[in-house]
């Protein structure tokens, strides 16, 4: 039998979404809870593997079991064995050609970004705090040369080990709500570091220290090298992945506002 489950998690505490021998993972947390439930171990395969201190509202997660237990029995022994910053939202029964990274067709991310002078003593581990007045026009200006399909090659990790950096970009929005700043991002998927590299990207712009039309050069550089700063993992949130109607799961879930 294949489970899907749903998963939310405040990446503040892991060291990423991947098991780690000698840090704490989301998936490693995971893994252990779902094994009491189903009495035996098991893998789980998430949509999309998300740095050290990134969130999210919306993970997808599958793994295969042996044992029988309701749907919702999946999700209370899950969350009766995880800690407070991890979540099961909901689990079901899904056919075996259900892959929760293979059969995604796209992903959402937002971006918080809080514009301030003071850094917040409450929200230090949920937004990026940025001290300097960030133009949001300007920034969006920018955005739009990223729209599209394009070779990313400027705006992922140098250790990125996709094997092709062309991705498809179908969304960049900006849009700011007093100090809180939010970039969301949708793309058929994402390389390494690619949100915080366009973050980075876009708040140099908005911070009038580059024009818009940087964005575009440093698009058509293809080299990660001259692509600006890599924007902190805080303030990164997974909040969608989108599949095929026939597995009847919800494209997004929900997305972090404050203020």
């Amino acid at each position: 039998m294949r489970i899907a489950c749903g998963v939310e998690y405040d990446g503040s505490g892991f060291h990423g979404w991947q098991r780690q021998p000698h840090a704490r993972s989301v998936q490693e947390d995971i893994e252990t809870a779902l094994s009491k439930v189903a009495d035996h171990p098991l893998q789980v395969v998430c949509a999309g593997r998300t740095d050290a201190g990134v969130h999210a509202t919306w993970q997808i997660i599958h793994f295969d079991t042996r044992s029988e237990r309701s749907e919702r029995s999946w999700m209370l022994g899950a969350n009766a064995n995880l800690p407070a910053d991890v979540r099961l939202l909901w689990a079901r029964a899904v056919d075996d050609d259900f892959h929760a990274r293979f059969s995604a067709q796209a992903r959402s991310y937002r971006y918080v970004i809080f514009n301030r002078e003071v850094r917040s003593a409450r929200l230090r581990h949920q937004v990026t705090w940025q001290h300097q007045s960030l133009d949001s026009e300007r920034m969006q200006e920018g955005a739009r040369h990223l729209l599209g399909e394009h070779d990313f090659s400027s705006f992922r990790a140098l250790a990125c080990q996709a094997h092709s950096p062309v991705r498809t970009i179908r969304r960049l929005a900006l849009a700011r709500h007093g100090d809180y700043l939010y970039l969301d991002v949708e793309a058929n998927a994402f390389l390494h570091h690619m949100v915080r590299n366009i973050a980075g990207v876009l708040m140099a712009v908005g911070r009038g220290e580059q024009a818009p039309d940087w964005v575009r050069e440093i698009l058509e550089r293809r080299d990660r090298r001259q692509g600006g700063v890599t924007a902190p993992a805080t303030g990164l949130y997974l909040v969608g992945v989108q599949y095929p109607a026939q597995y009847g799961i919800a494209a997004q879930g929900a997305v972090p506002a404050f203020g």
